[in-house]
């Protein structure tokens, strides 16, 4: 049930997986034609009954999920656990609270799961090796940040002191600073410009600049994500944790420790 479930190695794995995306798919669509004045109105019981009924076979799916773990309160708290029980909890609010049930296209998050049916293995873990990623560069972007804002107060103090007697938009360093980050950007709202030679000399300099300064945090991370994605991962989980992101040759799971494959499994086989 567990390999079922959790993993999509298997033609049974996989099989559970689709079934499951499509049902979410058809519940969130149901719940945004609910929100639909005119439908609601016409097909109003109808959609009650069937938002009740995805609700039902949710909570099932949930059940079987915790049965199947060994861990359940790990699974319980970890991201997919809490966003499958969300899937569930909202429509049980409604009977409390009128309007809650509009909360159920929260399902659609759940549709992360496609990845590991379609075997795109750079993708499988991708929520984890992100976390690793920001979590390793965390300190290159945060002094890049700082020296970004540094930057636009520079920027933006010349600015006022070159536009501020001649344009009117340059009231003060504050406003200036504002224009500063909306160019530096590349955002460039239009709602303050500069009028002298000088200050649109600057401009473009900033304009020029702006285009760096978006590629390097990506490069950054990119690189982290690079590191991290060097282990090879694949759909299996962990039988305790439910964790992913396992290289082909890990014995033990990156999170909990746990042995990924049982020895009284590997006995069985010996046996066999």
């Amino acid at each position: 049930m567990r390999i079922v479930i959790f993993e999509a190695g298997t033609r049974a794995g996989k099989a559970f997986d689709v079934g499951l995306i499509v049902v979410i798919l058809a519940s969130v669509v149901l719940v945004m034609l609910d929100s639909v004045p005119q439908i609601h109105a016409r097909y109003g019981d109808w959609l009650y009954i069937a938002e009740w009924s995805f609700t039902l076979l949710f909570a099932v799916e949930y059940g079987l999920r915790l049965w199947s773990i060994q861990n359940r309160w790990s699974y319980a708290k970890s991201f997919y656990g809490l966003v499958d029980l969300m899937g569930v909890l909202p429509m049980l609010l409604s009977l409390w609270i009128d309007g809650s049930q509009y909360f159920l296209v929260i399902r659609v998050v759940r549709v992360l799961r496609v990845f590991r049916v379609l075997r795109m293995v750079r993708y499988v873990g991708e929520a984890e090796l992100i976390t690793q990623a920001l979590a390793a560069s965390r300190r290159k972007i945060t002094v890049f940040i700082c020296s970004v804002m540094a930057l636009m107060v520079v920027f933006g103090s010349l600015m006022y002191l070159v536009e501020g007697g001649d344009n009117p938009e340059f009231a003060s360093i504050p406003h200036s600073i504002y224009w500063a980050v909306t160019t530096m950007t590349t955002v460039g709202y239009g709602d303050i410009a500069p009028i002298t030679p000088l200050g649109q000399a600057i401009a473009a300099l900033i304009m020029i600049m702006g285009y760096g300064i978006i590629a390097v945090p990506t490069g950054i991370v990119t690189l982290e994500l690079n590191e991290a994605n060097r282990r090879q991962a694949n759909t299996r989980t962990c039988p305790e944790c439910a964790a992913e992101g396992h290289s082909r040759e890990a014995s033990f799971c990156w999170r909990c420790g746990e042995a990924l494959y049982r020895r009284d499994a590997a006995q069985s086989r010996s046996e066999a």
